[in-house]
């Protein structure tokens, strides 16, 4: 009680500890920033991020986990709206310069 709020973060945490390592979070966080947007348009949603874990670590998150995981990673969820695969920025610029 005498070390206030400190020391509670200096305090391990109970429960299990996480199946990835420190390098392998390290190259997660990288995966994650690549492919946030597609070129082909959509996003990579929570579910891709828990099959990539599977395919590339072998271990098994739940959907709930891989978020705690992400925030952990200090990623957020907020992205920017996704592009259409047959968007055109031509027609966009044309639209915008049209009489109203």
């Amino acid at each position: 009680l005498s070390d206030g709020l400190k020391a509670l973060d200096i305090k391990k945490q109970s429960g299990r500890p996480c199946g990835l390592t420190l390098k392998q979070k390290c190259q997660l966080k990288d995966y994650i920033c690549a492919h946030a947007v597609k070129e082909e348009g959509g996003r990579l949603i929570g579910e891709d991020i828990r099959k990539y874990i599977y395919d590339t670590f072998g271990v098994q998150y739940k959907l709930n986990n891989v978020y705690r995981l992400m925030c952990e990673l200090n990623l957020s969820w907020i992205t920017s709206r996704s592009k259409h695969p047959k968007q055109s920025i031509e027609a966009q610029k044309d639209f915008k310069k049209f009489p109203l």
